[in-house]
């Protein structure tokens, strides 16, 4: 006598469906944003996502040493935000979302740009 297993269809539904979710991360993309000091007394952040996807609309928040929102807004359509620059210490916060957002502190990094750098 021979058996014959069969597996029941909301199994096989379930496999299939687990095997399509599992490489998410792979999809996944990280938040980026840069700033640069115009010296002007602005500076002009760039945002985008490591896959290479635009950030027109994302929001954008400045805050000072005390926490304080000082500016805000949100990327252009070239992904750009330009705000006065704040008196002392102070942090821009790119805001894509959860599990999508970047901090950056002045001073870090930033640099002001060179005549032949615009």
């Amino acid at each position: 006598m021979k058996m014959h297993y069969r597996l029941p269809a909301v199994f096989l539904a379930l496999l299939a469906g687990v095997s399509l979710l599992g490489p998410f991360d792979a999809l996944a993309h990280s938040a980026i944003c840069s700033c640069l000091d115009n010296g002007d007394n602005t500076v002009t952040c760039e945002g985008g996502f490591s896959d290479g996807s635009s950030a027109a609309g994302v929001r954008v928040f400045v805050r000072d040493s005390t926490d304080t929102t000082v500016a805000r807004g949100k990327m252009d359509e070239n992904s750009e935000f330009t705000f006065d620059k704040p008196k002392g210490a102070y942090t821009v916060i790119f805001d894509a979302g959860p599990g999508h957002q970047s901090k950056s502190t002045a001073g870090a990094s930033w640099s002001k740009p060179t005549a032949s750098s615009r």
